[in-house]
């Protein structure tokens, strides 16, 4: 492994891993406009190459084709890696809510102890893996209880099938009754720049209790990249099509962002999406950052920020620069 990525420790389950972590989402093809799997077992490969131990995907990502190319690309090289996937959403029962429709199924949120103990054996399969370094609740299932939801977890942990717990996308008082009922983790939730509603929320629940926070849309699904064109026009079901977070005046304005911080990229010879990168795991509370990435190219540059260490008066030039430039994003 590159000795130079940050390691950092998944709470109290003993697990560590790299504190750039490669976000599968993208990857399952949903809402992404499709997927190219060979380019995508490529950047998982050139991840793992460049010293990324940490994967994260779904079976919600394009209904388990996220993770049966992170079980192809992994093939050979589970020693090396540390796999985080989810529970909570499927399409094989119509217990729980009703959540969405993925070519033409309906999904439901549903925690249930036989839900899970199902979902389970299928994200092993498809992995190609006996077992599953963190295993996250991907969306809250208000109609079981939580405390059943954990035990059932904590029953796959006793039988060698998960290591670690995680939960995602909770609100102050889940995370409390998670906490509360057992051994948490991990909390998995959107963070970024210009998306940091948990510093007041969660994270100090997290810090307080050992529980690793994982930032997903670390670069705000590819906005803080730097490098979408502002004429730049999406298609199909990409999810950024018609997002106002999108729109020609918020991309000016991260292109404004972009040059305020230059010399700090200069500085490090590194890219904007490595310098955001490098912000957000020097956030206190902040873990691990995901990041998505489709090809090597992508891969390769989201790995190099694991290598960037900001200093005091950098962070701080950067704080300023966010205040000025991104406080008034459409959204």
């Amino acid at each position: 492994m590159n000795s130079s990525q940050m390691q950092r420790a998944i709470g109290a389950s003993g697990i560590q891993a790299s504190a750039v972590g490669l976000g599968t989402w993208a990857i399952g093809g949903w809402m992404w406009g499709g997927t190219d799997e060979q380019a995508s077992i490529r950047a998982i490969e050139a991840s793992i190459e460049a010293g990324v131990s940490l994967i994260d995907t779904a079976p919600a990502y394009g209904l388990g084709r996220s993770e049966e190319i992170v079980g192809k690309a992994i093939k050979g090289k589970r020693d090396k890696v540390v796999i985080a996937t989810k529970c909570g959403l499927n399409w094989h029962s119509g217990k729980g809510n009703h959540f969405f429709d993925q070519d033409d199924k309906p999904v439901h949120r549903y925690l249930g102890a036989d839900g899970i103990a199902y979902e389970v054996e299928q994200s092993l399969r498809r992995l190609g893996t006996d077992h599953i370094d963190l295993y996250i609740t991907h969306w809250q299932d208000p109609t079981t209880p939580i405390a059943e939801t954990v035990a059932a977890l904590e029953k796959l942990k006793a039988a060698g099938k998960i290591r670690a717990i995680g939960a995602s996308n909770v609100n102050a008082e889940e995370l409390r009754q998670y906490v509360t009922a057992g051994q948490l983790d991990a909390i998995q939730e959107r963070y970024s720049m210009i998306d940091r509603e948990i510093e007041s929320t969660l994270l100090p629940i997290t810090q307080n209790h050992n529980v690793a926070t994982l930032s997903y849309s670390s670069l705000a699904l590819g906005l803080l990249t730097g490098s979408i064109d502002p004429g730049r026009a999406f298609s199909g079901d990409d999810q950024r099509k018609d997002n106002p977070r999108f729109s020609s005046s918020n991309r000016q304005k991260v292109a404004a962002l972009k040059q305020a911080i230059q010399p700090i990229s200069e500085q490090h010879k590194a890219s904007m999406a490595q310098i955001v990168i490098a912000w957000t795991l020097a956030q206190p509370g902040i873990t691990f950052a995901l990041c998505g990435a489709r090809n090597p190219e992508q891969a390769l540059d989201n790995a190099r920020a694991g290598e960037v260490r900001l200093n005091s008066a950098e962070l701080a030039a950067i704080d300023k620069a966010i205040a000025t430039h991104l406080t008034q994003l459409d959204a």
